[in-house]
């Protein structure tokens, strides 16, 4: 188990008291996202590219990632550690691939080596089309369900109407099985017309996305001018963008039909104004009881981290301190504690008690 040392603490007051604010690792270029390893360390994704291995407060590159379109909000994206790592030696990552003149969302899946200093046998299992031009809306987040297939969250590449298009893969999330196949049982597997990976769709840049303690699939994504939104994603299901939203365009002009439509879902919440959602976790509650079940948010826009509770669902606090600027990232440790990472901090903190 890695042993942590701390160079920065702070106080943070919340609804249990005092929080500890401990700089875990810095000096970082747009973090997007981070997961453990089994001992306790860090993988830490880059937007330019980079991946870097983190222990003991100490980085270093993991060289044979794959080649990004870094181009906007376009990049190395997600990485997920599956549950079977210590056997398979497997990662996850997420990123804009070029597709000719544009690029697309995909998913790649590579073996790191034991001294965590390199990636081997790099596939793309997968990736949407087809390609758009301009650096918008990309997502992405990669979760492993209970069954071990994989959801991936796309955005709509700016294009609203593709999000309700099931022949494209923009504005959905997809499942696939862990070599890239289509699992039988998704709900367009077979239907003339569709992408067969798809499993909900009208979403437009869903940048958070997480299991409950159910084995539920939720994300957090982006909407225009208000009108972020908190999802339950259901199979099948139709989330309405850009028919239904509960926000404006930047002009302050009307959104499609209003914020409601037979057969399209509603969200468990909203934003209005906009916080500019990204990652996020639902907590198990090992280190805060009482907080078990809750949903954590990042905020690019506020800088806090948003506390969601009960039924119905609402946001019931915002995290906030000196070190939370642009949180792009939101994780739960093995221990309980709650870890981020801030954009505009270049670094990653850790909450405890």
């Amino acid at each position: 188990m890695v042993v942590y040392t701390a160079s920065y603490a702070e106080k943070l007051p919340t609804s249990q008291g005092n929080l500890v604010v401990t700089l875990m690792a810095d000096g970082f270029d747009v973090p997007w996202a981070f997961d453990f390893l089994p001992d306790g360390s860090l993988l830490v994704t880059e937007r330019d590219g980079q991946l870097f291995h983190v222990s003991a407060g100490r980085k270093q590159r993991v060289e044979g990632t794959p080649r990004v379109a870094a181009e906007g909000q376009g990049g190395l994206l997600d990485v997920m550690v599956p549950r079977d790592f210590a056997q398979s030696l497997e990662i996850f990552l997420t990123f804009a691939k070029r597709q000719g003149r544009g690029a697309g969302t995909a998913l790649a899946v590579a073996r790191l080596k034991p001294d965590n200093m390199r990636l081997n046998s790099l596939r793309v299992l997968f990736e949407a089309v087809p390609g758009a031009s301009g650096g918008r809306h990309f997502g992405s987040r990669v979760v492993e369900a209970r069954d071990g297939s994989l959801f991936i969250s796309l955005g709509e590449r700016g294009d609203r109407r593709s999000a309700q298009n099931l022949r494209l893969h923009q504005g959905s999330v997809v499942r696939i099985n862990r070599d890239g196949s289509v699992p039988a049982g998704n709900p367009f597997a077979g239907a003339e017309g569709a992408q067969p990976e798809i499993w909900s769709y009208g979403h437009r840049n869903p940048q958070g996305m997480a299991l409950d303690l159910q084995g539920n699939l939720w994300v957090a994504e982006h909407g225009a001018k208000g009108g972020d939104e908190v999802n339950r994603v259901r199979e099948g299901a139709n989330y309405g963008w850009p028919v239904i939203s509960y926000g404006r365009h930047y002009s302050g002009g009307k959104i499609g039909e209003g914020t409601t439509k037979s057969g399209m879902e509603q969200p468990e919440w909203y934003w209005d104004p906009s916080i500019a959602p990204s990652g996020m976790m639902v907590y198990s509650g090992r280190m805060w009881p009482e907080w078990r079940g809750d949903i954590f948010v990042g905020s690019l826009k506020f800088d806090y981290i948003s506390r969601l509770s009960e039924r119905p669902l609402k946001e019931v606090e915002q995290i906030r301190s000196g070190a939370t600027g642009r949180i792009r990232d939101v994780q739960e440790a093995p221990d309980g504690s709650i870890w981020f990472a801030s954009e505009s901090e270049g670094a990653v903190f850790r909450l405890s008690r």
